[in-house]
C-alpha cells in the first residue's frame, strides 16, 4: 500500500493530536480496521474514516484515495466513544 500526504498538514496534525501521519499509515496494516465514508459534508472528494490500531493505539484516520494511494488528510488518538466502538466492531 502507498501513501501520500502534505507535508505542512502533517506537522500541524502532529502538533495539534499529537499523531505523526507516517505512524498513522500503519493502522491500514490492522486486519480489524473499520472504515466508513465521511459524507458529513461535500468535501469534493469521496473521504473515509478509519478507526483502526497499531502498537496498542487506536487511532482515527481521515483519509482519500488518490488513484493507486491514499492520502492522509488527519489523524488522532481515538475518543473513548469511537474505541467502543472498535472494540464492538461497529463503526457507521
Amino acid at each position: 500500500m502507498d501513501f501520500e500526504w502534505d507535508i505542512d498538514k502533517n506537522r500541524k496534525n502532529k502538533k495539534r493530536h499529537g499523531v505523526d501521519f507516517e505512524f498513522a499509515s500503519k493502522v491500514f496494516i490492522d486486519p480489524n480496521l473499520l472504515s466508513r465514508i465521511d459524507d458529513r459534508v461535500d468535501y469534493g472528494e469521496t473521504r473515509e474514516i478509519a478507526l483502526a490500531m497499531y502498537l496498542g493505539v487506536i487511532l482515527s484516520v481521515v483519509y482519500t484515495w488518490r488513484g493507486d494511494r491514499i492520502r492522509i488528510i488527519s489523524a488522532r488518538k481515538a475518543t473513548k466513544y469511537e474505541q467502543r466502538r472498535y472494540y464492538e466492531g461497529i463503526f457507521g
